[in-house]
């Protein structure tokens, strides 16, 4: 497997920003260049025949986004809706994808030197899907890899 950090390397930056979030107890971000918004849209049309991770879609101001659920990539329980419930709204693929999360937190500045690889496991969540960490004072940034997250709603079966 090749390492993650590599490309964040490669894209010649010496600092980021990140967009956090919780997942259960896990803070996960995703680089805020890749954010469109953040919303309560949290009322899904379901899609027949969908895999699991897909929660269903939204219309977004007459788009149709796909909303796919966290945790259920990441292996975790379904989400259960609450008013801490948001969808994380990023471009990939050249489209808006909804990522529902558990709780929003805040934006996060780190340097490239103090990004470091992910462990293959944390928490429980497949090394897959991590790009690397980040040590913040009082707990660890898991930056997530979002390529492999919107591949998951591809997949069948019980390897996601």
């Amino acid at each position: 497997m090749t390492n993650k950090i590599d490309s964040i390397k490669e894209t010649g930056l010496e600092e980021f920003e990140f967009t956090t979030f919780y997942v259960g107890d896990l803070l996960m971000g995703v680089d805020i260049q890749q954010v469109q918004e953040i919303n309560r849209q949290l009322d899904t049309t379901e899609v027949p025949h969908a895999p699991e991770c897909v929660r269903g879609i939204v219309n977004l101001r007459g788009e149709v986004v796909t909303v796919l659920d966290l945790r259920v990539i990441l292996g975790l329980d379904a989400t259960e809706i609450n008013d801490k419930n948001r969808n994380v709204i990023i471009k990939a693929d050249g489209e808006n994808i909804g990522l529902m999360i558990d709780r929003i937190a805040d934006v996060v500045y780190a340097r490239l030197r103090e990004i470091e690889p992910a462990p293959a496991n944390i928490s429980g969540v497949d090394g897959r899907f991590i790009k690397g960490v980040y040590k913040l004072d009082s707990e660890l940034l898991v930056i997530l890899d979002i390529d492999e997250v919107i591949k998951a709603d591809k997949r069948e079966g019980p390897e996601m």
